[in-house]
């Protein structure tokens, strides 16, 4: 991916407020590499996913990846606070005996909002997904779900504002004609009904997350709000707690590592990236370029896991890709 691919739209006469503050943030490195993380990270999640759901059943194996989620993210903003009291201390003394100031946490309507997107993505989608992936192979679950940014870009522009430019909309039409060859028989050549719902209900929560959390950050910053929107989601997962603890006392090591790994890398880890860069570009354009995770699945789920792909799979694939190349270049 160049840095064009993942740059705000220029400021235009018929701009939103948002688009002109994204148009603000020039192409970066940075985001560049925020970006390509995500995709990487959320791509070995559906390979995760498929490998720690032989020993986890879906809710326990959520709550599991969402608790390591929440305590790595808890110590992230615990050690970010410390620096910036830190690094503050000598531009503004504090007081004898007076407690220095903290940043103020959300309140509120904000407060409830992000509970409810946390719920949503983190409790919601994770569930769905690790169950559709009992049924189906991670290349098509991966593809599945690769239909949230089609949902996502079209709901931007009723919703946010956002205007789909003529390339962005073919680049989703060829997207999702990709997806649909997926669809039809599956990544291996079948496809369980129930799987293929289960995954396309976890596109549906992923497209409300990611306009939920596309407003949310104009109030409060990525970190804060995925640290409290993980917290949400464990806290809904809590019913599943004695499943979950059931189940490691008999889940194999490699299974419960990687269910550890699910929360480390691709939730706490890459939702902080995946914050980081949206909060920088609009909505449909970053959530289209989460297409290239479906390749990086196939090609991930081939090499570990020897879930070969079929003819017609390795087209729909090649569609997807196009289409991302289509809908994010400028």
């Amino acid at each position: 991916m160049t840095p064009a691919q993942l740059t705000a739209a220029p400021s235009r006469p018929d701009a939103t407020e948002g688009d002109r503050a994204l148009a603000a943030y020039p192409r970066s490195w940075p985001i560049v590499a925020a970006a390509g993380t995500t995709v990487f990270l959320w791509a070995s999640a559906f390979v995760g996913i498929r490998f720690a759901g032989h020993d986890y059943s879906p809710g326990a194996m959520a709550l599991g990846r969402m608790a390591a989620a929440s305590i790595a993210l808890s110590a992230f903003v615990a050690f970010t606070a410390g620096l910036r009291r830190r690094s503050a201390r000598p531009q503004h003394a504090v007081p004898d005996g007076a407690a220095p100031r903290r940043a103020a946490l959300p309140r509120g309507g904000t407060l409830g909002l992000i509970a409810l997107w946390g719920v949503a993505w983190f409790g919601g989608y994770n569930v769905a997904l690790n169950a559709a992936e009992r049924l189906v192979d991670a290349g098509t679950a991966a593809l599945l779900v690769a239909i949230a940014p089609i949902l996502v870009a079209v709901a931007a522009v009723l919703v946010l504002g956002e205007r789909l430019t003529g390339r962005l909309g073919v680049g989703v039409a060829i997207a999702f004609a990709g997806v649909a060859l997926i669809a039809a028989g599956g990544f291996t050549g079948h496809a369980d009904k129930v799987g293929v719902v289960l995954a396309v209900l976890s596109a549906v929560l992923y497209a409300f997350g990611v306009l939920l959390q596309k407003r949310l950050l104009a109030r409060v910053d990525a970190v804060t709000m995925t640290w409290l929107g993980a917290l949400a989601g464990t806290a809904a997962l809590l019913p599943f707690a004695p499943t979950l603890l059931g189940e490691l006392a008999t889940a194999p090591p490699s299974a419960t590592l990687g269910m550890l790994y699910l929360g480390l890398f691709p939730t706490a880890i890459g939702f902080l990236t995946w914050g980081y860069v949206l909060s920088r570009w609009t909505a449909g354009r970053t959530s289209a370029a989460t297409y290239l995770a479906p390749p990086v699945t196939v090609l991930l789920s081939w090499t570990l896991l020897g879930e070969v792909p079929a003819p017609l799979a390795l087209l729909g694939g090649a569609l997807c890709l196009t289409g991302v190349v289509l809908a994010t270049r400028r």
